[in-house]
């Protein structure tokens, strides 16, 4: 038996299912929340921007989506810095779903790949600020046995 899957008009396979705030499918007809074009094109500054209003609003899985749309895009010595931000946004995603195992080791991973930012301060993006965020919050999910309440949202620009 073959199943129809959704493409996009170049053929790749597309979800169109709604998704929620943390990026699960959500069944078809639900309303779900906008995600993010496919196509989307940000300055840097507008992609911190969109991306730090997205993690404000509790939207993490949505941030990273902004995100990764400028790694893919962005000079080949930003890569690291954009990919990390954006496994820093999926890392919160997985915390927040409850994946406290996934979740650490991405901001970990995040956090590695930022680290080689610190003394750049690139986009005015406060690199230490989010590294000590990550690294906290890993470290609080290892520890998942004492609880962990809601993770604060980081700050890309520190303010």
């Amino acid at each position: 038996m073959s199943l129809d899957r959704e493409r996009d008009e170049n053929g790749r396979p597309r979800n169109a299912r709604p998704r929620d705030a943390l990026g699960r499918p959500l069944p078809r007809g639900d309303s779900g929340v906008a995600g993010v074009a496919d196509d989307l094109v940000l300055s840097p500054d507008e992609t911190l921007r969109e991306a730090q209003r997205l993690l404000d609003e509790g939207h993490p899985f949505h941030a990273h989506e902004v995100l990764e749309a400028t790694w893919k895009s962005a000079p080949e010595a930003e890569r690291d810095l954009w990919q990390g931000l954006a496994q820093l946004a999926v890392g919160l995603t997985h915390a927040l779903r409850g994946n406290h195992v996934g979740g650490a080791a991405v901001l970990r991973r995040g956090a590695d790949r930022l680290s080689g930012y610190t003394d750049v301060r690139p986009h005015g993006i406060d690199v230490a600020g989010l590294l000590d965020w990550a690294r906290t919050l890993a470290g609080q999910l290892d520890d998942a046995s004492r609880g962990v309440g809601p993770p604060n949202v980081p700050r890309l620009l520190g303010t």
